[in-house]
């Protein structure tokens, strides 16, 4: 078995683990701080709308021995506004200008039909008025709408209303830093803009669910015991979970950096970005959110409740009696694992509520390694 599958298995097992919800506020705070930052440049810089939302004229070119920069410069004296050139493989070129009323955009037809030394009617024009783009932009909004209710009533009836609210909180989340890093970037956002967002919301749910579905088997009948506390159980289900989480990332990632740095970097293929990056970011973002947002959220909002508060406070008390008695094994006694999924009796527990939740250690009057 390869380090990375051996790893994998320890921490399924819980022999190993990180303790990921003890230190939520640490992540809680670098999200604050990465969704102020995307808020911020969203709110200073704004996004750079396509002309599928603007409206405006697209060109496409010919090939002739015309260059970018001149092609640009005759487009932008032509239009009286920013035009963006993009060279395509056949060797013509994509030529956006926004805002363009027919008679402009007929004008510049004809001057970069100069230019290129060619008939007019090789320069092939698309006008886009700004009312589809409103249309384009309220369908979106309405599809992420509908999407996030969907999203909501189905995790709360499959897993509970916490769950889903915590589900919810880790999405937003996601969004917001994609459109921020939009926005300080300052690349365009076009329709395939929006089919990326909508797409990364699929990929950060089902990190998310995995987790979740994890936490309800590991959490069955758990006030019956006093080795656990509810943010041990999470803990718990986020490492049993985490090679299955970074390696579904990874594959996924792969493809998309591949559309974004060598299609659209090297290539020049720039309309991949419009997409790939949009991939790219939330990928990342939604790996992120299902480990480090929504299950600690819903530890904090499950140990907010009476019984979970009394389970915590029992476990507390055990841990702390078992140390003042000079007990390396605070738990160690028998107790009732819940969901099948506690380690086997004489099996060490957590020495405190910040300990590394599984780690087992060496049972009493028994070989290491060894279950009864």
């Amino acid at each position: 078995m390869s380090r990375l599958g051996n790893l994998g298995a320890r921490l399924y097992r819980g022999e190993v683990g990180y303790d990921f919800v003890a230190k939520r506020r640490i992540w809680y705070g670098v999200s604050i701080l990465i969704t102020i930052t995307a808020i911020v440049g969203l709110a200073v810089r704004g996004l750079n709308m396509g002309i599928e939302f603007k409206g405006g004229a697209v060109f496409t070119t010919p090939k002739a021995e015309v260059t970018v920069s001149q092609a640009q410069e005759v487009a932008e004296e032509a239009s009286g506004h920013v035009a963006i050139v993009q060279e395509l493989g056949t060797g013509g070129m994509r030529i956006q200008v926004s805002e363009l009323d027919t008679a402009q955009a007929d004008k510049v037809q004809t001057r970069l039909a100069e230019e290129f030394g060619v008939d007019r009617e090789k320069i092939n024009a698309e006008l886009v008025g700004p009312s589809w783009g409103e249309q384009i932009a309220n369908k979106a909004w309405t599809g992420l709408g509908v999407f996030m209710f969907l999203v909501v009533i189905y995790l709360a009836i499959a897993f509970e209303w916490r769950m889903a609210i915590a589900a919810l909180i880790a999405l937003i989340h996601d969004i917001t830093i994609t459109v921020g890093v939009y926005a300080l970037v300052g690349l365009e956002v076009t329709p395939g803009t929006v089919i990326g967002l909508l797409t990364i919301l699929g990929y950060s749910l089902y990190d998310t669910v995995v987790v979740f579905d994890s936490l309800k088997e590991s959490s069955k009948d758990i006030t019956k015991q006093t080795r656990w506390t509810y943010s041990d159980v999470a803990n718990r289900s986020i490492n049993s979970t985490l090679v299955r989480s970074i390696n579904t990332t990874v594959v996924a990632l792969l493809p998309v950096a591949g559309l974004l740095f060598i299609g659209g970097g090297v290539l020049g293929a720039g309309m991949l970005n419009d997409i790939s990056l949009s991939l790219f970011v939330g990928l990342a973002a939604g790996a992120y959110s299902s480990i480090f947002i929504a299950t600690p959220l819903v530890a904090d909002f499950k140990e907010r409740e009476p019984q979970m508060k009394a389970l915590k406070k029992r476990v507390l008390a055990k841990r702390a009696a078992a140390a003042a008695k000079g007990e390396t094994e605070p738990g160690a006694e028998s107790d009732t694992d819940f969901a099948g999924d506690g380690p086997a009796d004489g099996e060490a527990a957590p020495a405190a509520a910040g300990a590394v939740v599984g780690q087992r250690g060496r049972g009493r009057g028994r070989p290491s390694g060894k279950r009864r």
